[in-house]
């Protein structure tokens, strides 16, 4: 394991059979491994770990996550600090170089980057033909994909330099093709990107601006922008990331990883979060009714979640909700919508869940999903979108994981085992005695 180092070993008896040890590995921070690479070779027994959840897919340098003590960091720098005094492009650089900018660094990425966000001419011609009440999301797995039919000469993934041009085109794109995959199911005209703004101005100027009047960017939405492509950027093995690096060590051309990583984020389990918060608040319909989905949400007997609470790795206050509950404020006062209902429904549930002893004991503190969606709202962005704005920040942090696999010596074509359940040998039965 490159990064890590075997401190120790585990001693695994079965009866009538000699001790086997295994190595204890070290990472930089965080629980040791047992390393059972040998396991099936030594013994012929495979781990069982449905969902993957005890097991480490593989060793990376790019973001650690300590649940129980709400840590997120993305090359050592802790979340909060990034969002404080960063911005997306600075992260970007980061996940993907490993270091900080330099001024004249941050520069030349931005340039580069800016400069990679127009499509391919050809590509409207496949956006017209997805249904106009096609999701966002199902026509940005179907043009992400397509990628690849158009940029031939980032393909190589045994080039590091394509690999790199891939990346940042991808990266550079996905505004683009998002704004485009909005403006499509509302039916109007497409707008080109713009190379005086910023990345977070640009994306916002092609999906509302029209050629009509001209689009003024507040100051305050635009940092809000940045601050949820930040607070999206990457979060280590998840889902999306387990499956473009899966995709990715078959081989497959990084615009096919990044497309699979968009479909599998498609699911209400995962990138879908912050839309079924919005769900729920449509289902729960007036800050009256709080109390009677508070005590469903407490009934071991009730069905009834409560979306947006609580997350699988945080068992402490999600540090991206803390950042992001200041950012909803924000956009709340800049816009002046306070008094919109399912907002105030939503602070009301803000409100209950930080003081309600239920909720601290459990530790169902909001997360970041509760108050994306609340933000997202409040900028108008219809609940279809936000799993595509998820996407579109979380690029970066999946590219930066299929360079770091493509790089890794030891990378090999990934191949879950199973317990097999079904039935032993039998005989076949001809058709004319069944």
């Amino acid at each position: 394991m490159s990064g890590s180092k075997v401190t120790g070993t585990v001693n695994l008896a079965e009866e009538g059979k000699d001790t086997i040890e295994l190595p204890l590995v070290d990472g930089s921070v965080g629980p040791k491994v047992v390393d059972i690479r040998k396991l099936y070779a030594q013994t012929g027994h495979f781990t069982y770990d449905p969902g993957f959840t005890s097991t480490a897919s593989c060793d990376s340098a790019i973001t650690y996550i300590d649940g129980d003590q709400g840590v997120l960091m993305h090359r050592g720098y802790k979340i909060e600090e990034l969002a404080a005094s960063s911005d997306y492009m600075e992260v970007c650089y980061l996940l993907l170089k490993g270091e900080l900018p330099t001024e004249e660094e941050k520069t030349k990425f931005s340039t580069d980057i800016t400069y990679h966000t127009m499509l391919h001419e050809q590509l409207i011609q496949f956006f017209r033909g997805f249904r106009r009440d096609a999701h966002p999301m199902a026509v940005m797995v179907g043009v992400v994909g397509a990628l690849s039919a158009f940029y031939h000469d980032s393909t190589d993934i045994n080039d590091p330099h394509q690999r790199m041009v891939a990346s940042y085109r991808l990266i550079a794109k996905m505004p683009t093709i998002a704004a485009m995959a909005y403006k499509y199911s509302v039916g109007q005209p497409f707008v080109y990107p713009r190379n005086d703004l910023s990345y977070a101005e640009n994306f916002l100027h092609m999906t509302f601006s029209v050629p009509a009047e001209e689009y003024k960017i507040s100051p305050t939405i635009a940092r809000a922008m940045d601050r949820i492509f930040i607070l999206h950027a990457d979060h280590e093995q998840n889902a999306s990331t387990s499956t473009v690096r899966l995709a990715g060590s078959s081989g497959a051309n990084p615009f096919a990883c990044i497309a699979a990583g968009i479909a599998c984020l498609w699911g209400p389990a995962h990138g879908g979060a912050n839309e079924a918060v919005l769900t729920m608040l449509e289902e729960i319909g007036s800050v009256d009714r709080v109390q009677e989905f508070i005590a469903k949400a407490k009934d071991k007997n009730d069905p009834f979640r409560l979306m947006g609470f609580g997350h699988r790795v945080y068992k402490n206050y999600d540090p991206r909700a803390k950042v992001m509950q200041e950012t909803c404020h924000e956009v709340l006062d800049e816009l002046g919508i306070k008094d919109e209902p399912m907002l105030k429904l939503a602070m009301e549930l803000e409100r209950i869940a930080l003081e309600d002893e239920y909720f601290i004991e459990k530790k169902l503190f909001p997360n970041v999903d509760f108050y994306s969606g609340i933000i997202l709202k409040a900028l108008g962005f219809p609940t279809s979108m936000f799993t595509v704005l998820f996407a579109l920040a979380r690029t970066v942090g999946w590219v930066a994981q299929w360079n770091e696999m493509m790089e890794d010596p030891g990378q090999k074509i990934g191949r879950p085992r199973q317990l097999y359940t079904g039935y032993a040998e039998r005989p076949f039965v001809p058709i004319n005695k069944r």
